[in-house]
């Protein structure tokens, strides 16, 4: 694979089991250009290893008086000399290579995860932990599959640089061979306490990274109501944690990479003490003791080889554990999508709740506790909130998936679940770039730009980001800011709105979609999106009376459970759940209308309530 080839025809099914296992996984799935790079790696670093043979004899020509072999030994330096440079100039090449596109793989992974997950996935994951994964630990991932070539090359030249040693000179090649070893694993006792260190610190920083997205994402409630300075001191306090544990990580490798310095000077004076002994001795000659010593003082260069890919595990093995966990994130019961890519149609139906949407049909469904509403908007588009959850039903167990039209949303190919169902969640993104941009997605072609814009109610954003753009003569060419922040939430909640109401699936699941916007504009959406998706099937999750009274059903799920079926009025009028829900009724005041019920009768105050309500549906509508 080639930088050129990205991105990956298919990047594969990676081993998340642990974080090396996924390292792995990585390096088998590039052996090709890891064996490349160990080859060009070879080259280099064996014709480095061979210069102190080439100035032993070279020295040794001189005081022989030899000047054939002078020349010889000349000719020698410069092919190491050239071998060098292109093994060098090559193994950097093939190793960033391999850092690209194993950096690339672990991007096109991740990004198909978040695909597949949707929204659920920050409602299983941090944001910040996500952030963490797809920039900083994609790098480090990275540099561990680079240097991994890189150590190798080093580690089989340390090894024939010291077989050679003993061969051309037992008497200090020995102390070599049996020096060398000890250099390489001195450190090893110190690695458990720098990477805990290093985790310690990915942590903290992990930590930070995740405050500063939130605050940056709230700036403009936290403006609002002048939290800007606690936020900021938190930030600041998460930030100094982050240093010290920078600094503390980073003694502990000074303290390796002084060790990896001092060690292999002492072996130096020990070759060169005993290596002048010897030469007093007439055991060896001047040429080997000088060939002897520069051996040891390069061998120095493929040994820092060793700190390096010590360091790089260090860091990327929290990396590589952490990208396991994102990976390893699957849809609820996650079939192989055996059935036939088909188009799914019918009612839609949830058999934890017991909801029913029929289809075709406009039906709104009413949640006493919000979250509970947002895991059930989740469940509907295919996302069930735990993996491998069952329901009884009938006295039987079965599985939780939603079914559209008989089938479970679970047996279809994911490409064709999305399809049929589209949920828009309660805080939908707007990507950067221009208007026309952002409304082109996947579509039937029966809804256009324009009609989704009208029914979202979008002709003052359509004017506001003409306004504030100075080169767009056409509202669509305006552009957006990242997230949409130079937007109000009500502005970004329609733009969103208009975009789902665009791609025109087959079944449309809508978070509350009107929670930003003013009671005129709501009951002109409510309208709008009413008239636009006739004849499909729109599910609401809502407690909007503007939004409940253009419902074709109304649904009322309490404690996780489908407890009553109709249309707003009529629920609101009998069924007290309902209305405290709906029109925010108090316990006491509940608990008087229950009362009253019971006797057969309402108060004055009761029906105040209720007239109150229907008129102002009557108003506003």
């Amino acid at each position: 694979m080639q930088i050129q080839d990205l991105p990956y025809p298919d990047p594969g099914v990676p081993d998340t089991r642990s974080g090396p296992r996924f390292l792995w996984w990585l390096g088998r799935n590039q052996l090709g250009g890891q064996l490349k790079a160990l080859a060009w790696g070879l080259l280099h670093f064996v014709a480095v290893s061979v210069l102190p043979f080439c100035v032993g004899l070279a020295v040794q020509a001189v005081i022989d008086h030899s000047g054939t072999r002078l020349a010889l030994t000349g000719a020698l330096m410069v092919l190491c000399g050239a071998c060098i440079a292109l093994g060098e100039a090559m193994l950097h090449r093939a190793a960033v290579t391999n850092w690209i596109t194993a950096a690339a793989r672990v991007q096109q992974l991740l990004a198909r995860r978040t695909a597949q997950l949707g929204s659920a996935l920050t409602r299983r994951v941090a944001a910040g932990e996500v952030v963490a994964v797809s920039t900083g630990d994609v790098e480090k991932i990275g540099w561990f599959v680079e240097g991994m070539s890189r150590f190798t090359a080093a580690a089989v030249t340390v090894v024939l640089v010291c077989v050679g040693l003993v061969v051309y000179q037992p008497a200090l090649g020995v102390i070599v061979a049996v020096g060398v070893p000890v250099l390489a694993v001195a450190v090893l006792p110190l690695l458990p306490r720098a990477t805990r260190r290093a985790d310690f610190q990915r942590e903290k920083a992990g930590r930070a990274t995740e405050l500063a997205s939130d605050t940056v994402a709230g700036l403009r409630v936290l403006r609002g109501i002048g939290g800007e300075e606690l936020f900021l001191d938190r930030y600041r306090r998460a930030s100094q944690e982050v240093r010290r544990a920078a600094v503390r990580s980073a003694r502990m490798w000074s303290l390796i990479s002084a060790i990896q310095v001092l060690l292999p000077g002492l072996l130096m004076i020990a070759v060169v003490w005993r290596g002048v002994q010897l030469a007093r001795d007439g055991r060896i000659t001047v040429g080997e003791l000088v060939t002897v010593y520069s051996a040891v003082m390069l061998l120095t260069y493929p040994l820092r080889h060793f700190e390096e890919i010590a360091m790089a595990y260090s860091f990327s093995r929290p990396s590589a554990r952490r990208a396991a966990r994102v990976l390893s994130l699957e849809r609820a019961m996650d079939s192989d999508g055996s059935r036939a890519a088909e188009d799914p149609s019918g009612d839609l139906y949830d058999p934890v709740t017991g909801l029913l949407a029929p289809a075709g049909r406009f039906t709104a469904v009413v949640c006493g506790d919000p979250d509970a509403a947002g895991l059930l908007a989740e469940r509907l588009g295919g996302h069930a909130s735990e993996r491998g959850a069952e329901v009884l039903v009938g006295g039987v167990p079965r599985s939780s998936s939603v079914v559209l039209g008989g089938v479970p949303l679970d047996d279809l190919p994911l490409d064709s679940a999305r399809t049929a169902v589209l949920v828009q969640d309660k805080d939908p993104v707007l990507l950067s770039g221009s208007l026309r941009e952002l409304l082109d997605v996947p579509a039937s072609g029966l809804v256009s730009a324009d009609a989704a814009l009208a029914a979202a109610q979008c002709g003052d954003v359509l004017d506001a980001l003409a306004q504030g753009s100075l080169d767009a003569e056409d509202p669509m060419d305006a552009r957006i800011t990242e997230r949409g922040r130079s937007l109000s939430g009500g502005q970004r909640q329609r733009l969103a709105l208009a975009r789902s109401l665009i791609t025109d699936p087959e079944v449309l699941v809508l978070d509350e979609p009107t929670s930003a916007v003013d009671s005129h504009t709501e009951a002109r959406i409510a309208d709008g999106v009413r008239s636009l998706r006739a004849g499909r099937t729109t599910v609401v999750l809502t407690s909007s009376p503007l939004l409940l009274d253009q419902a074709d059903r109304v649904v009322l799920v309490d404690d996780g459970e489908v407890v009553a079926v109709g249309v707003h009025r009529d629920l609101v009028r009998d069924e007290p759940r309902y209305r405290a829900v709906v029109t925010r009724e108090t316990e006491e005041e509940a608990a008087e209308a229950a009362a009253q019920a019971a006797l057969g009768g309402v108060t004055v105050d009761d029906e105040a309530v209720l007239d109150g309500v229907l008129e102002e549906i009557e108003e506003t509508a």
